[in-house]
């Protein structure tokens, strides 16, 4: 039989990341593009009590459960968003399969085929594959160290009036970078003046390398859920375990329970027995303790290889030591493509995501995300060195 795909999956773009994930499978290669968490960092023996918890409760635990998701985690979540000045009830939160599945959901109940989102320039690639999904024009506005230029959002708004805006303010993926608490406060005053919508992805706001800084999310700048502008989704797989597959996401009690429609249609609900066993584990097991050890871990897995960067004296290579999360965003010499020196790499047995992957239009070429979080020591090392040495194989030949 000759299958006739739908238009919208075939013109999907797959993953660059899973492509490459799948390209390093059992080989001596060494690979800086996933963003991975550190196996040996997972708290394993905890989430092995929790689950003896759950079952030990009885057969109860596998039974279906709430498309909003188990109500005592929802509940324990609330307290957690209360410390980061977010105050939310259960009626505005829905747990999902990981973040992911949230931005998608969200989208589908925000937005209709043909419709335009704004986004920073670059962004999340996986947003980009949610967004062609549902048929969205995606606007780019530029970027700097601050996070969005308002004025260029400003305008993009006014040319092409997108239905809401994505971004990753805190941390983000690929660039790390971290949006000033001004720049915040400004697009969220220009997104209220335009009735849009603003979905916060924050995945990556706790690993942050000084304890001491804070970085308000744009929810506890608006100050208010219901009847709100922001909409905000965050994971437990990059402070607990990607496994587990629970995200969530927050915003006003109507919007939500649309949201559990269409969840519904999709897939009933998220796995009930890792609610649970989350839930046991936030009961006992010191989660901020452990978020601290983790961050501690990356800061210096992070200064590890922007150290070896540094010393390799690499010319025309320029990237920002960032403040938190899991990547370096390098900026390599003009005219080089970083998709061809990605094939050089992998020759030389290391791997990391071209920046052009995470560009809707018009990519930067030169450009490329590195993850520091998976590898540590001589691994990170020796692939720093072998990045390194097809670089300037490359830079040679060109």
């Amino acid at each position: 039989m000759n299958y006739r795909f739908s238009s919208r999956v075939s013109q999907l773009k797959s993953s660059a990341v899973r492509d490459i994930l799948k390209l390093t499978q059992g080989k001596d290669m060494i690979s800086f593009a996933g963003g991975l968490p550190a196996e040996e960092l997972f708290p394993v023996q905890a989430v092995r009590e929790a689950a003896d918890r759950v079952f030990t409760a009885g057969a109860s635990a596998l039974q279906y459960g709430l498309t909003e998701g188990y109500l005592p985690l929802r509940e324990q979540l609330c307290e957690r968003m209360a410390a980061k000045q977010m105050h939310v009830n259960p009626e505005q939160m829905i747990l999902t399969t990981g973040s992911q599945q949230a931005i998608d959901l969200l989208i589908g109940v925000l937005t209709e085929p043909g419709d335009a989102v704004l986004v920073e320039k670059p962004t999340y690639l996986a947003s980009l594959q949610v967004f062609a999904l549902h048929g969205l024009k995606v606007i780019a506005a530029e970027s700097d160290e601050h996070g969005i230029i308002p004025e260029d959002a400003e305008r993009l708004i006014r040319e092409h009036r997108p239905k809401l805006l994505y971004a990753v303010p805190t941390f983000g993926n690929p660039t790390g970078r971290v949006w000033s608490v001004e720049r915040r406060k400004k697009l969220l005053a220009l997104c209220k003046e335009n009735q849009m919508p603003i979905i916060e992805d924050d995945p990556y706001g706790d690993i942050k390398f000084d304890d001491n800084e804070q970085f308000p999310t744009l929810l506890a700048l608006d100050g208010q859920v219901e009847r709100g502008t922001v909409f905000y989704t965050s994971t437990f797989s990059k402070t607990v375990a990607p496994a587990l597959r629970t995200g969530w996401a927050i915003g006003d009690s109507s919007a939500i329970s649309m949201v559990a429609k269409a969840k519904q249609a999709a897939d009933l609900h998220s796995s009930a027995i890792d609610q649970q066993i989350l839930s046991q584990l936030l009961s006992g097991f010191k989660l901020d303790d452990h978020i601290r050890l983790i961050s501690k871990s990356y800061g210096e897995r992070m200064l590890e290889m922007h150290e070896l960067l540094k010393r390799q004296g690499l010319r025309d290579v320029t990237w920002v030591k960032p403040k938190g999360g899991m990547f370096l965003w390098l900026e390599l010499p003009d005219g080089l493509d970083a998709e061809a020196l990605l094939r050089c790499a992998v020759q030389k047995g290391v791997a990391f995501v071209p920046g052009s992957s995470f560009y809707a239009d018009q990519p930067q070429r030169n450009t490329a995300r590195l993850n520091y979080t998976y590898n540590t020591g001589e691994r990170t090392k020796q692939g720093v060195e072998r990045f390194v040495e097809a670089l300037g194989e490359f830079t040679a030949r060109s």
